[in-house]
């Protein structure tokens, strides 16, 4: 089975005329993005050359584009690198993609849903949790309210409504 990969980043457009290309982030930020050499966009691997800000997002440079009529065919594309090519983590650190797909329960152990997403509109993050019924709802990821406990995710009920 092919290792999970995690998007960092999609591509909004091309940038100026010699084939950078602009990027919606979901990494930290775009110096995050440097520390890979190499990484997908798509279904093909590409080396990534420079990375700056831009505004909220970045503007990136890959080996492999070098004009605007080959940046704008990448509109679209997500970038991506495999799951173990993210940096260690301290104890009680997590990455987002860890966290979907988590079973939710409450602290006496009945199944509540599943975690489908994750959030941070500034604030903290914000699981979205399916229930069993198919409802969705949207959870703190505070302490008391939904926290992680040994591979699941512990979660006050009266927040899933």
């Amino acid at each position: 089975m092919p290792e999970a990969r995690v998007t960092l980043a999609a591509i909004a457009g091309a940038h100026g005329i010699g084939g950078e290309v602009r990027l919606k982030l979901f990494a930290q930020n775009a110096e995050s993005l440097n520390r890979h050499g190499t990484v997908a966009v798509g279904a093909r691997e590409m080396t990534l050359k420079s990375v700056k800000p831009s505004g909220g997002g970045a503007i990136a440079r890959f080996a492999e584009i070098g004009d605007r009529t080959a940046a704008e065919a990448l509109r679209g594309e997500l970038v991506t690198v495999p799951r173990s090519a993210l940096p260690p983590l301290d104890e009680g650190e997590y990455y987002h993609v860890d966290l979907i797909g988590l079973p939710c329960e409450s602290a006496e152990g009945e199944t509540l849903g599943t975690v489908v997403a994750v959030e941070n509109f500034g604030a903290g993050d914000i699981l979205e949790i399916e229930t069993r019924g198919g409802k969705r709802s949207m959870v703190p990821f505070r302490e008391g309210i939904a926290d992680l406990f040994k591979g699941r995710i512990v979660v006050d009920p009266l927040f899933l409504t």
